[in-house]
């Protein structure tokens, strides 16, 4: 009779040892979430339907309000040139506050997409970036359709390919004839159907609508009747002083006084310009539903900055009015609620280290953000306690939220604004001058200096 050989002792031993290994190892590390940026240029933050307008169709930002987290007093620091975008953008980039963030961040600063490229991510790029070539490279492994630039003609757009070596002189750039949102979001979709790696992605796509010319194509040029559009409830003809700024280049494309008529033109393309964006973010929206790890994907929605259209008689963001320095913000994805409004004030840069946190990535020294996973999670009651807020070396402000002072220095004249969110949230009654308002003027004229002090305020 046959009888099978008993294994050796040795191999017995080896394989209880392995096995005991096998069992007290940890499991795999879950792969680190996805992260798509979705950028605006000069969205007003009351521009989404499903945050309370009425008037404007943008179903796929409304989609993703009821997917995700929407911090409704976000904020911009403002910018000490009239070009608002590039230290807003850098700002963003850096998580650094205006004083400490160059509109072309150097070397020694690290870059929120430079740093997940760096933690194992592929970062890729399409669209708008102001903050310069050499920014650019060191951010990025692969991109499509990038635009250097503030503003170009919306159907004619100026775009070079990727360069890995960082080359994009003028050469290496052409003209495509196709409307910017929808050569923004095909470059997007591209990847989004044709990336296969094993690492996580880092998407940046950043559109240049609804940024003048605003001239919305196709449908959306007739989508909203100017004759319907109400003016806005603080439209002034003309500002009441003189801010400072009422040459720049944005105050130029209407006559002062403003005409309502004029008024209700502007905003109806602008919201013309804000719902064709809107298709081209759903498409975006649905090639990523479309991937196994859609669910896995943190996806943030920005504007880089507000805009006035008519409101106290000015037309661009070169104020510290909420209008221009209040941002829509919308997060989405693992780790964040669906369907939550958190009011507590927050800085558009306090996203890099959000995004940190939520993915692992390590917040990089110099990082002045504050995460608002916490706020988000309900972890955290309250956000900033007070903002600051520059433009130039004109303006200054800060705010706790309820109570908002502005200061303007204009020649030898220095001007102050002291407005009351709570019950004038469009800011039309200044209480500077009110006597019984003398002791949050007090309050805030000190905190603002002390602000001032403590963000390296150039402004003697």
């Amino acid at each position: 009779m046959h009888r099978p050989r008993r294994p050796a002792r040795r191999t017995v031993l080896k394989a209880a040892a392995c096995a005991a290994l096998c069992a007290a190892a940890p499991a795999s590390r879950p792969r680190p979430p996805n992260v798509l940026m979705l950028l605006s240029d000069d969205q007003q933050a009351d521009t989404i339907h499903a945050l309370g307008n009425d008037r404007i169709s943008t179903p796929a930002l409304d989609e993703l309000v009821a997917r995700g987290t929407t911090f409704t007093r976000a904020y911009i620091m403002g910018a000490m040139q009239g070009a608002v975008c590039v230290p807003s953008r850098s700002m963003l980039l850096t998580g650094r506050t205006l004083f400490r963030s160059p509109d072309q961040p150097p070397a020694d600063i690290p870059l929120w997409p430079e740093v997940f490229r760096k933690a194992g991510y592929h970062a890729f790029v399409t669209g708008k970036w102001h903050n310069g070539p050499a920014t650019l490279s060191r951010c990025f492994d692969s991109g499509a359709s990038i635009f250097f630039g503030g503003m170009t003609n919306q159907s004619r757009i100026p775009i070079a390919d990727f360069d890995p070596h960082g080359r994009y002189g003028p050469a290496t750039r052409r003209v495509v004839e196709r409307f910017s949102s929808e050569l923004f979001a095909d470059a997007a979709v591209e990847f989004l159907r044709g990336y296969r790696s094993d690492r996580p992605f880092f998407m940046w796509v950043a559109f240049t609508a609804p940024h003048d010319p605003r001239t919305p194509p196709g449908k959306y040029a007739r989508m909203y009747d100017p004759a319907s559009i109400p003016l806005p409830g603080n439209f002034m003809p003309r500002h009441p002083f003189d801010n400072g700024e009422l040459n720049v280049r944005d105050e130029k494309l209407l006559p002062v006084p403003r005409e309502p008529d004029a008024v209700r033109r502007e905003i109806a393309a602008y919201y013309g310009m804000i719902s064709h964006m809107d298709e081209h973010i759903g498409r975006i929206l649905a090639a990523l539903h479309d991937r196994p790890d859609a669910d896995n994907t943190i996806i943030i929605f920005a504007g880089d900055n507000g805009l006035a259209l008519g409101q106290h008689g000015l037309l661009g963001k070169q104020n510290l009015y909420e209008h221009s320095v209040r941002v829509p913000l919308v997060m989405s994805g693992p780790q964040l609620p669906s369907g939550r409004k958190v009011p507590g004030l927050c800085y558009l840069l306090d996203v890099f280290p959000t995004v940190c946190q939520l993915a692992g990535v390590p917040v990089p020294q110099g990082v002045e953000g504050r995460s608002l996973a916490p706020l988000a999670a309900g972890h955290q009651r309250d956000g900033r306690s007070s903002l600051l807020f520059a433009y130039r070396r004109i303006q200054r402000a800060i705010s706790d939220g309820r109570w908002k002072l502005i200061r303007y220095f204009v020649g030898n004249t220095t001007t102050t604004q002291l407005f009351d969110l709570h019950n004038d949230p469009l800011e039309m009654k200044n209480l500077s001058a009110d006597a019984s308002c003398a002791a949050e003027l007090a309050r805030l004229s000190a905190l603002l200096e002390k602000h001032r002090r403590d963000a390296a305020d150039p402004l003697a």
